[in-house]
């Protein structure tokens, strides 16, 4: 597969788009969008991931292009933007834009505006198989329940907040050429 991880350094690998599709558990709502970020490597573990579509106390967000999103069944999507209470500031609402079906609750991706070119769909929504990572990056584990465990393999990445790479960085830096190329 294109993206298995590899440790290859970024130097004259191309990008290789991956179609993504993906659906509600209910199936009123499917999607398909482009992806050049498909590997499911990193686990959010802040409260907000957690509470909407955390299972295992973490949320995995893949990276996509939002201008091919294309979506089936609207009209049962809703939205969900997170109330933020940080360090003693008013409360204000996050400004992403978490999608799911209203009819089964199914979280499907997250959008927000102040990146409009990209859109986050939830792992655990896609129906296209996915790559394997070699790797599972471990996010905002300050802000984990005291109940998770964390687990993964030995010299996983761990950070208390946010990790000093994007999504598009990571999938840069373990990307290997396509076979085909």
């Amino acid at each position: 597969m294109a993206f298995e991880a590899s440790g290859v350094p970024n130097g004259d690998l191309k990008e290789v788009s991956m179609k993504l599709e993906g659906s509600c558990h209910c199936g009123r709502v499917t999607f398909s969008v482009e992806s050049t970020e498909p590997v499911p490597f990193i686990r959010c573990y802040c409260s907000i991931c957690r509470k909407t579509a955390g299972t295992g106390g973490y949320a995995i967000n893949l990276g996509a292009d939002h201008r091919t999103l294309k979506v089936k069944g609207r009209r049962h999507l809703r939205v969900y933007q997170a109330v933020i209470h940080e360090g003693g500031e008013e409360a204000r609402h996050s400004t992403g834009q978490r999608h799911f079906c209203g009819v089964c609750g199914t979280a499907l991706w997250l959008y927000d505006p102040s990146w409009p070119d990209l859109v986050h769909p939830h792992a655990g929504a896609i129906d296209t198989p996915l790559p394997k990572p070699r790797e599972s990056v471990h996010i905002l584990l300050g802000s984990k329940a005291e109940w998770v465990r964390v687990e993964g393999r030995k010299g996983d990445p761990r950070f208390e907040g946010y990790p000093d790479f994007s999504l598009k960085e990571w999938h840069q830096r373990h990307r290997r050429k396509d076979p085909a190329d």
